[in-house]
């Protein structure tokens, strides 16, 4: 892969998992805007995105969401599974899963 902050390429094995988390997140997102322009009336409007957030410092993270925020603003359903906190703050409306101590679940949802 080529590494625009050295000007290199580098081997994919010596990423960090911030690097991978980010790769694979804009490779995602890339493919889906690929699908949509060449399969004509093919609409992906709703993507999932399960953890990965965790191993992004604080600026990446900053980055991510605020990707994440366009997706959502430009009509885009962006739903994100992930215990990071700050994750959870810049979300604009959250579905918190709560485990009981019967083993079942409680949700609550908030809209900020």
């Amino acid at each position: 892969m080529y590494d625009a902050y050295t000007g290199q390429t580098r081997d994919v094995k010596t990423l960090s998992g911030g690097e991978k988390f980010n790769a694979s997140l804009c490779l995602a997102l890339g493919m889906a805007d690929v699908i949509q322009a060449y399969e004509g009336g093919i609409s992906i409007e709703t993507m999932f995105i399960d953890e990965g957030f965790g191993s992004l410092d604080e600026e990446s993270l900053t980055k991510a969401v605020d990707a994440l925020i366009d997706l959502q603003k430009s009509g885009r359903f962006i739903g994100v599974i992930s215990h990071v906190q700050e994750l959870k703050n810049a979300m604009p409306a959250v579905l918190e899963v709560t485990k009981q101590k019967d083993g079942c679940s409680q949700t609550r949802f908030v809209v900020k």
